[in-house]
C-alpha cells in the first residue's frame, strides 16, 4: 500500500503532467521559440523549475523527481533520461538527438534479468558539456565541465574537465580548447 501511494503521488506531481504537456506540444515543430515554450511548460513540473530549458519533441524522462536540470539546458529530439539513480545536468549542457542516460544497471537473479532488480547510481553532466548524437552515458558516471562527447560514444568512466571523449567505450582523445564564433544563428552563416 505504501508503494502504491508513493506511485500515485509521483504520477500526480510529475509523471502525468509531464506526459500530458509532452503530448499536447508534440505537434509543434522543433524551432527555437517553440522548443523554449515546450521547455518552459514542462519545467513547471520538473524539480527546481529549471530556467530557460529548451526541449525538443519525443524526449522521455523516467523517475522525473530525481532529475535535476540547471539553467540554459538544451535537450534535442528523442533523448531518453532515466533518473532512478539520480541525474544532474549542470548549466548550459547541450544534449543532441537520441542521447541515452540510464542511472540504473539491471541485476540478474537465477540467471535472468527479468526479476533481478536494479543497481542505481547517479549521473552528473558538468557545466557547458555537449553530448553529441547517440551518446550513451552509463550509471555512476560523472562527466566533467566543458566536455565534448563525440557522437555514438559510450561513456562508462568519469571524465575530467575540458576533455574530448570518443569511442566505445569512451576514451580521452585530447583536451578541448575554446574556439568561439560570432555566428549564433543560421541567418548569420554564408
Amino acid at each position: 500500500m505504501k508503494n502504491s501511494m508513493a506511485e500515485l503521488r509521483y504520477q500526480i506531481r510529475y509523471g502525468l503532467p509531464v506526459w500530458f504537456l509532452t503530448l499536447i506540444t508534440s505537434w509543434l515543430p522543433d524551432v527555437g521559440p517553440l522548443m523554449r515554450l515546450r521547455g518552459w511548460l514542462i519545467s513547471i513540473f520538473l524539480p527546481g523549475f529549471p530556467k530557460r530549458l529548451s526541449l525538443a519533441r519525443d524526449v522521455t524522462f523516467l523517475a522525473i523527481n530525481k532529475i535535476c536540470i540547471g539553467k540554459d539546458v538544451f535537450i534535442a529530439k528523442g533523448a531518453w533520461i532515466n533518473g532512478i539513480g539520480g541525474v544532474r545536468l549542470d548549466d548550459e549542457v547541450v544534449i543532441a538527438p537520441y542521447v541515452v542516460m540510464s542511472s540504473n544497471n539491471h541485476g540478474f537473479k537465477n540467471g535472468s534479468v527479468r526479476f533481478g532488480g536494479g543497481h542505481p547510481a547517479p549521473i552528473v553532466i558538468g557545466k557547458g558539456t555537449w553530448l553529441a548524437a547517440h551518446v550513451v552515458v552509463a550509471a555512476g558516471v560523472t562527466i566533467g565541465e566543458g566536455n565534448l562527447i563525440a557522437a555514438n560514444s559510450v561513456v562508462v568512466k568519469d571524465t575530467g574537465a575540458n576533455s574530448v571523449v570518443a569511442g566505445v567505450p569512451g576514451k580521452f582523445v585530447k583536451e578541448r580548447i575554446d574556439n568561439p564564433s560570432d555566428i549564433r544563428s543560421k541567418h548569420q552563416a554564408n
